[in-house]
């Protein structure tokens, strides 16, 4: 499988999946495998990399959670420092979820845009892990998220859900998911738009009649609009996309759920959406940490409970390459 030159040695080069497909193996076949970017040899059972002068610090480390990976995890901002080598590495990047908003029917907060992918590195890359937007609190629309960037990676953070009772402030804001429109009377209050690639949009109040407010969008779903009229819910907030980078398949980005009108509040999506307010008790679940969950909106009417919002939750940024 090799080719003599003057002065070298080439080795056949296949990708992981060709090499998987090879039958009748000799024991000591040697290739290169332009999937992991590394010289790899057969001992007659199994394929291992011969060796590999890549090596890199930064955050949490882990060796044993996914085979033959090492898997690098931020949960704040740091430095993915190349100590040698180059190498061509799996990142999922999840910026900050959005705020929800508060008033009656306060909307819910749109997912951190998510993005996943191979990147080649051979030199430090600062980290930024984006933070939850604020909460809305009584009256205000929920702030935005923050970005999350790994090299020339960057995940938009989540657009903040709309303000009740606010004609200024009652539509959603754009984001990596768009935050959902509220539920008041001033309507119809649009969601915000996704950007394309990272999320979705988040849902709108489709009239001007009260109700619950609307979902925010999610990585791997749209937030649903809410619906109108006494004892209604929200729209539930679109469920986010899993991951298993780190060895485990696990849900990121989901909407935060729109609350109720003198009803329970919905849901939010998979990937740490929070649940919608029941109203009119008050104040929605904030996104889960590090999941860059949207929050869930606040509950209604106006005139009874806390009717706040709350905050998105913070992102992550996760980094893995093979070492056997």
């Amino acid at each position: 499988m090799s080719k003599l030159n003057a002065n070298s040695v080439e080795l056949g080069s296949l990708t992981t999946a060709q090499r998987n497909a090879l039958s009748s193996v000799a024991t000591g076949t040697i290739i290169f495998n332009t999937t992991t970017k590394a010289v790899e040899a057969y001992d007659g059972t199994n394929w291992f990399i011969v060796k590999s002068s890549f090596d890199a610090t930064g955050g949490t480390e882990n060796t044993s959670s996914r085979s033959g990976f090492k898997v690098h995890t931020f949960t704040s901002p740091g430095t993915f420092t190349v100590n040698s080598g180059s190498q061509t590495v799996e990142y999922l990047v999840v910026a900050g979820g959005g705020g929800s908003g508060g008033g009656h029917g306060g909307g819910a907060g749109g997912a951190g845009g998510m993005k996943t992918g191979t990147l080649g590195v051979n030199s430090p890359q600062p980290i930024t892990v984006g933070g939850g937007g604020s909460s809305g609190g009584t009256t205000g629309r929920g702030g935005s998220g923050s970005n999350s960037v790994f090299s020339s990676i960057t995940s938009t953070g989540g657009g903040g859900g709309g303000a009740g009772e606010n004609t200024s402030l009652n539509d959603g804001l754009a984001g990596g998911s768009g935050g959902g429109g509220a539920g008041d009377n001033q309507g119809p209050n649009p969601g915000g738009s996704g950007t394309s690639g990272e999320g979705n949009p988040g849902g709108s109040h489709p009239s001007s009649t009260y109700g619950g407010g609307a979902g925010g969008g999610g990585a791997g779903a749209t937030g649903s609009n809410s619906t109108t009229g006494p004892g209604t819910t929200g729209g539930p907030g679109g469920n986010g996309l899993q991951s298993s980078i780190n060895g485990t398949n696990t849900y990121y980005a989901g909407g935060g759920g729109g609350g109720g009108w003198n009803a329970p509040g919905a849901p939010g999506g998979s990937g740490g959406g929070g649940n919608g307010a029941n109203g009119p008790t008050g104040t929605g679940s904030a996104g889960t940490a590090n999941t860059g969950g949207g929050a869930g909106g606040s509950g209604s009417p106006a005139s009874s409970g806390t009717r706040s919002g709350n905050s998105g939750g913070s992102g992550i940024v996760i980094i893995a390459y093979p070492i056997s």
